[in-house]
């Protein structure tokens, strides 16, 4: 894992205990609140024992499961002397594990094989004392299967009792990914002094000139030519323009941190929730270039194989939430950054009837004022 990411949920097991593995083969899906992370087998070999389900939190170091080299290290002449030392010790393990009660304790799988154990040894030994210690062990292990049993007795009467029809409810645990989505919002909205101003853009001209040019862009690239591209390009040049809006303030709060490239951030919707995989000098990128990163980092993250270095960073963010006809809204900053620029839907509107689009530039108030969040408006605008 990276250095920010110290704990995971565990997403999926693509082996169970028996099964044979290869080296480097992927066994685990491990969930961050960032990434999913693949877990590959350092090893060819036999998964002997599993020591965590899938939904566990587990944390970094932690281990995972019990591997049982396979006949690649036996078959190999230098391998002779370690063969017979490591597959004898995990069944010399194993025997080892079965008898003493206190060493399968820490593993979840023989938790169940505890408390028969000790019952038997301790009721022969002292029939007196033994009466007053098993009601503890017994007592908080009753509560947890009334436990579950309680929220899907609710959930059947309502569904008996209820005057108002069949009604039911789920609760389902919020993934580790919007989790930290709604962290980092909420303390997006505590840290910054946020302030948004709208303009609106003709878009008559961009729409001809994809139009004339889509066709032959995808011909050539591979890749559509969308809107996103000259966004990202008009917004480049206004960062340059309007450098506060491309600026962040630093941690300790009374330092302002300037910058001479465009990392851009461009918010890309999952089943997972929002990310915003960021676009490498994207001042220096062609319109036909910005569409291409654009199109590898919504495929990436929709496959979910975003890495941490695919969203690190980042000084400005753009969000289209005209593709799903938002009209008009006040995206919320991204954190450390300062602003955040918000796309909405293009509707044909009268005087002359022309294509019009709102733009929302959300923006830090303690760092960039009203003048400058205009003017870098309508310097997207312009362009």
């Amino acid at each position: 894992m990276s250095e920010s990411i110290s704990e995971g949920t565990i997403s999926k097991w693509n082996k169970k205990a028996g099964d044979s593995i290869q080296q480097d083969e992927e066994i685990v899906t491990i969930e961050t609140d960032k990434v999913n992370a693949p877990v590959n087998s350092p090893y060819t070999g036999k998964i002997l024992e599993i020591f965590a389900n899938e939904q566990d939190n587990v944390v970094v170091g932690q281990d995972l499961c019990k591997v049982e080299l396979g006949d690649a290290a036996a078959s190999a002449d230098t391998s002779k002397e370690d063969s017979p030392k490591q597959v004898p010790e995990p069944e010399s393990k194993q025997k080892e594990d079965t008898p003493p009660p206190p060493e399968p304790e820490p593993t979840t799988t023989s938790k169940p094989t505890t408390p028969p154990t000790p019952q038997p040894s301790a009721s022969p030994t002292p029939p007196p004392s033994a009466l007053p210690t098993p009601p503890p062990p017994f007592e908080p292990q009753t509560p947890p299967p009334s436990a579950p049993s309680k929220p899907s007795q609710p959930s059947s009467k309502a569904k008996e009792e209820s005057p108002y029809g069949v009604r039911e409810e789920r609760e389902v645990k919020m993934n580790r990914m919007r989790l930290r989505i709604a962290e980092r919002l909420k303390e997006s909205q505590n840290t910054a002094a946020s302030l948004t101003t709208f303009n609106e853009i003709d878009m008559t001209n961009i729409i001809e000139l994809r139009n004339t040019y889509k066709d032959a862009v995808l011909k050539k690239h591979g890749v559509k030519f969308g809107f996103m591209s000259a966004f990202v390009k008009a917004s480049t040049i206004a960062l340059q323009e309007v450098p506060a809006v491309n600026a962040s303030i630093a941690e300790s709060g009374d330092t302002i941190i300037y910058r001479d490239y465009v990392d851009m951030s461009v918010a890309v919707a999952t089943p997972k929730g929002l990310v915003t995989p960021v676009i490498r000098n994207a001042h220096l990128l062609s319109f036909v270039e910005i569409e291409k990163a654009i199109a590898e980092l919504g495929q990436k993250a929709r496959d979910g194989k975003m890495t941490i270095e695919d969203m690190a960073g980042g000084s400005f963010t753009i969000s289209n939430g005209g593709v799903f006809g938002s009209l008009l809204g006040t995206p919320i900053i991204n954190l450390p950054q300062s602003a955040i620029l918000g796309m909405h839907a293009t509707k044909d509107r009268p005087i002359e009837i022309r294509p019009m689009m709102y733009i929302a530039l959300t923006y830090d108030h303690r760092l960039i004022d009203g003048r400058e969040a205009v003017t870098f408006l309508k310097t997207v605008k312009e362009q």
